[in-house]
């Protein structure tokens, strides 16, 4: 079975080893067709704490490491733009 697979934009980076990722679904409406945007909250982990707010990651899909969280940081592919 293929492992399942996310990219998504960290929002929370407070806890330790734990990011939350928002991932966006755009899908058109069943009936009006208009473009409607889904968002979906996970918290993956992040063994080295190396990811920070506003960075687009990929997160995989994994055993259950808590109660909450199912998913772990793969990959950062862009980092945010420190202001």
């Amino acid at each position: 079975m293929a492992v399942k697979e996310r990219v998504g934009i960290v929002v929370s980076d407070k806890m330790d080893k734990t990011v939350v990722v928002a991932v966006e679904n755009r899908a058109p409406h069943p009936k009006y067709g208009k473009i409607v945007v889904k968002t979906r909250r996970y918290k993956a982990h992040d063994e080295e704490n190396a990811s920070h707010t506003g960075d687009r990651v990929r997160i995989l899909e994994t055993r259950p490491l808590s109660r909450t969280k199912r998913w772990i940081v793969a990959e950062i592919l862009t980092t945010a733009v420190k202001a």
